[in-house]
């Protein structure tokens, strides 16, 4: 066993995974997708987010993670609150769109304001929304802790994604 443990902490044995390969073998896990979103003084941004979950359940803390150079997550970040809206099985659609780069992402998409302003998308699953406590730097993507201060479900299924395709979960 402790050998499998220190081969683990060789960073050459790491980085030599195919890129391809890594993303095939992760693909095999299945996870749900968020909308991340925030409201700025430029408007509403979001982006796609399918690396979400619980953190604690006292406090109440939920982390995602976001492509460190991607145009909204910056932007998101600098307003310190941030929604998460987990999409419903019906909402393969706002989930292409917010996956996509451009600052036009909102457009047609319903939402209303949270409590303390982040969009939350109409017809999602469920709504959280809360303020960032703690961002870290791994790779390419930031880690991003939440306290979360509003939190609403509603029924449905949940969109999912598995190797390489959204899919609904009944």
């Amino acid at each position: 066993m402790l050998g499998a443990c220190s081969a683990l902490d060789n960073l050459d044995f790491v980085s030599s995974i195919d890129v391809a390969r890594f993303r095939e073998v992760l693909g095999h896990f299945v996870t749900g997708i968020a909308v991340v979103t925030a409201d700025t003084p430029e408007g509403p941004v979001g982006f796609t987010c399918q690396t979400f979950g619980a953190l604690s359940l006292e406090p109440s803390l939920i982390s995602f993670s976001a492509v460190s150079a991607s145009n909204s997550w910056p932007r998101a970040r600098e307003v310190g609150v941030v929604g998460v809206n987990i999409l419903s099985s019906e909402q393969e659609a706002v989930a292409r769109v917010f996956g996509k780069p451009g600052n036009a992402k909102f457009a047609g998409i319903g939402w209303s304001p949270g409590p303390s302003g982040a969009p939350m998308i109409d017809g999602a699953l469920a709504h959280l929304e809360g303020r960032i406590e703690f961002v870290t730097t791994q790779g390419d993507h930031d880690i991003v802790v939440v306290a979360a201060e509003y939190v609403v479900s509603h029924h449905g299924a949940p969109l999912v994604f598995y190797r390489g395709g959204f899919r609904g979960f009944d």
